[in-house]
């Protein structure tokens, strides 16, 4: 589908989809209590060094920030501003760190074991007559467009600076929105093909 997974068979393909995320989300319980700046250099380099692991490939991945660095470049002329500009460095080190470990996450878990590692959290939903299936699959799908639109974006962004030599311009959110548009659609002709959110338990089994 709209997928930027990595096909491999590394150590991260085979570490359990819960496991992953259960390690994204202490992760980002961490950045809290340990808001420093050493402690946020390591974390980027050792979220760098993950990436690493994968070969060269996976050190291509690491573009997927490029169009999130002038949105960086914005928040820490914020705090240079405000006086801070040591808040400001860790606050993009911070910011790229977790995006690229989300990323890492998305390119080395299969949809299938996204869902079925974060749909016994909604299971209660089914009191109220919700398919947890439904919304893990959604939950799924958030997680896999952002690595994807980021690289939509990064696109665009090349094109642009090819004929008017800026890398940025108000002009690209209307060809990203339809873009984004787009590739929804695509998206939902796919889910509809496959039977929706059972289609995938369906793929599983055959």
């Amino acid at each position: 589908m709209i997928s930027l997974y990595m096909a491999g068979n590394s150590w991260a393909h085979r570490l359990p989809a819960r496991v992953k995320l259960i390690f994204l989300f202490v992760l980002s319980l961490l950045i809290i209590p340990f808001n420093t700046l050493w402690f946020s250099a390591l974390l980027l380099a050792f979220v760098v060094a993950l990436y690493a692991t994968l070969g060269k490939q996976g050190l291509e991945k690491l573009k997927v920030v490029r169009p999130l660095l002038w949105m960086m470049g914005i928040i820490f002329l914020v705090h240079v501003f405000l006086g801070d500009i040591e808040q400001g460095i860790i606050a993009v080190l911070r910011l790229l760190a977790m995006v690229l470990l989300a990323n890492f996450i998305s390119i080395t878990t299969h949809m299938e074991a996204l869902m079925d590692a974060v749909e016994p959290l909604f299971k209660p939903l089914r009191v109220f007559g919700i398919s947890p299936r439904r919304v893990s699959l959604a939950v799924a799908l958030v997680i896999r467009f952002v690595p994807v639109l980021l690289a939509v974006y990064a696109s665009l962004q090349e094109a642009y600076k090819a004929r008017t030599a800026h890398a940025n311009s108000w002009r690209l959110l209307a060809p990203f929105a339809l873009h984004a548009i787009k590739m929804t659609d695509h998206v939902a002709e796919a889910l509809t093909a496959r039977g929706g959110a059972d289609g995938f338990d369906d793929h599983k089994r055959s």
